[in-house]
């Protein structure tokens, strides 16, 4: 038996180019996701979720989600986050220019909104290894630099290694104009997170 389904692809939020399915057909209306990540209010602004004035009706939402467990019953939203790094990094890169932060980023892709809006809260790039993966996301591209003169740095070990080693940068650099670099970690996780319940 044959039935025509639509297919329509909404944003998931979670990295760029993620998505959610959302499959429509005689029997019924489904939205499959992996992992997403979206603000309050953004799902009610998707204008392919709804049919004229109303929310399409849903009957079975599939979750292929890292987070779906009861452990990550409460995740702060997105903004949340973002104030806390931000007013972090504001009074540690405010101290001198010798005060740098490195963001211990676990992944290559993901971190585009927290890089935009460091760079545009407090006028400092930040610091990557390459900006080939950013090629295709020009509006990132004003934000990061390959140059490790600045305070900022998402840059990334050689072999991937997650350790942070003392006061060294995983670019090496230690140190500007001969005045020791002092440096903080941030790692921004939601894993971590949500394995540290206080």
């Amino acid at each position: 038996q044959k039935e025509d389904i639509e297919v329509t692809l909404l944003p998931a939020g979670h990295c760029p180019g993620s998505v959610m399915f959302l499959f429509e057909g005689e029997k019924g209306t489904v939205l499959y996701t992996g992992d997403f990540r979206l603000a309050k209010g953004e799902a009610a602004r998707m204008q392919l979720l709804h049919s004229g004035t109303r929310v399409k009706d849903i009957q079975s939402v599939y979750l292929d989600t890292t987070f779906c467990d009861p452990k990550f019953y409460h995740i702060p939203s997105r903004e949340e986050c973002l104030n806390g790094i931000l007013e972090l990094v504001r009074s540690w890169t405010s101290l001198t220019r010798y005060h740098v932060v490195w963001l211990n980023c676990k992944a290559a892709y993901g971190y585009e909104y927290l890089f935009i809006n460091l760079s545009e809260e407090l006028g400092i790039k930040v610091h990557v290894n390459k900006l080939d993966m950013f090629r295709n996301m020009p509006e990132i591209l004003y934000h990061v630099t390959t140059d490790p003169h600045t305070q900022i740095h998402a840059c990334r070990h050689p072999r991937d290694d997650d350790c942070f080693r003392g006061n060294r940068l995983p670019c090496g650099m230690t140190c500007q104009n001969g005045t020791p670099l002092h440096v903080i970690s941030i790692k921004p996780s939601t894993m971590w997170f949500g394995e540290r319940i206080k």
